[in-house]
């Protein structure tokens, strides 16, 4: 594969028993591209997603990240590589600055280099007043950009968001997307997933993900030209209802 490529994917596989939940995906991610993996739940992206990670061992395929393999290498994966899950992604009974020290550390900095980046990071988000209140009592959307920033806090080559906006109101969305062209202007890749098809026109280029297949991967504006569509959800609902009527 072409060293431009920070991830190359090989007819990638997971299966659970007879069920496929990712069936034979190929695509490749060049360095400082905002990618975006859409599809509805259960389409199988952060399955996808986990194995691109180093989480989860796939069933078949080929798959760099980084450089580094999906099968042998994924310790050096996950040192080389931010995420952010909206499931999980910050501890609660900690405070913003325990938190910002703790992932520091989780990622390998020193202490000079936490305490540098955890008023770097209170200074950029301009939550000074906040940073020695419990993250349980900040409101979501402010806890979305701290994870955020955070999953970057090591200036990794990648980083990968797992429904980072869900819940939040669209207001926080927009600014949060703004981090996100920042990153990439730093050279950060952003790979994406998102169920909310208005995201996927703020992305590079998208993969729309159908039980399990990639089935459309291209730039929003020519995927919409190809369907000839306006939006990415009229793009969406034809590729996941095909045989649709209406």
């Amino acid at each position: 594969m072409d060293d431009k490529y920070i991830i190359t994917v090989k007819d990638l596989t997971k299966k659970f028993g007879s069920f496929i939940a990712v069936d034979k995906i190929s695509f490749e991610v060049p360095a400082g591209e905002i990618f975006g993996f859409l599809g509805a739940n259960g389409a199988g992206k952060t399955t996808a997603m986990r194995m691109l990670c180093g989480l989860s061992i796939p069933s078949s395929g080929t798959a760099t990240v980084a450089g580094f393999d999906v099968y042998k290498q994924t310790e050096q994966i996950k040192k080389n590589i931010g995420y952010m899950s909206q499931k999980f992604s910050l501890y609660e009974d900690l405070t913003v600055k325990e938190n910002i020290d703790f992932y520091g550390g989780v990622y390998g900095l020193s202490k000079e280099k936490r305490k540098e980046k955890t008023e770097f990071l209170i200074d950029l988000l301009k939550i000074e007043d906040a940073k020695n209140k419990l993250i349980k009592s900040l409101p979501l959307g402010w806890k979305q950009k701290l994870a955020f920033s955070i999953a970057i806090i090591h200036e990794p080559k990648i980083v990968f968001l797992d429904e980072p906006t869900g819940g939040v109101d669209p207001i926080t969305r927009r600014q949060f997307w703004d981090m996100i062209y920042e990153a990439a202007d730093r050279n950060v890749t952003v790979f994406v997933t998102t169920h909310y098809m208005d995201e996927a026109e703020y992305c590079s280029r998208i993969s729309m993900m159908v039980d399990g297949r990639i089935a459309a991967l291209d730039t929003p504006g020519n995927l919409k030209k190809q369907f000839g569509v306006e939006t990415m959800h009229e793009v969406f609902v034809k590729l996941a209802r095909p045989q649709s009527n209406e």
